[in-house]
């Protein structure tokens, strides 16, 4: 069963306009599913992690609605058939 990685609108245009793309999963870990991402949308990568491979401060990511940061950062489960968000912070009033 795949895992759904949601893409906000800012960053579909690095993932061919795709709301919402599909890579096969099992289970592990957030870093494991990320990596599959990246190998689908490689340009995605750059916009939501560092050079040292943590996500942005400016960027939430939700595995199962549940931040990840609340779950291990990129240690964080994920089951297979899980629905990851990607959300970058909004500002303004």
């Amino acid at each position: 069963m795949p895992v759904t990685f949601m893409i906000p609108g800012p960053l579909r245009a690095l993932a061919a306009e795709r709301a919402e793309v599909r890579v096969d999963f099992r289970s592990g870990l957030l870093s494991e599913a990320l990596a599959v991402l990246w190998r689908e949308c490689p340009a995605v990568r750059d916009r939501v992690v560092t050079e040292l491979g943590e996500v942005r401060p400016h960027i939430n990511v939700f595995v199962d609605g549940e931040n990840a940061r609340d779950l291990g950062g990129m240690a964080a489960p994920v089951r297979e058939g899980a629905e990851i968000f990607i959300l970058p912070a909004l500002s303004g009033g």
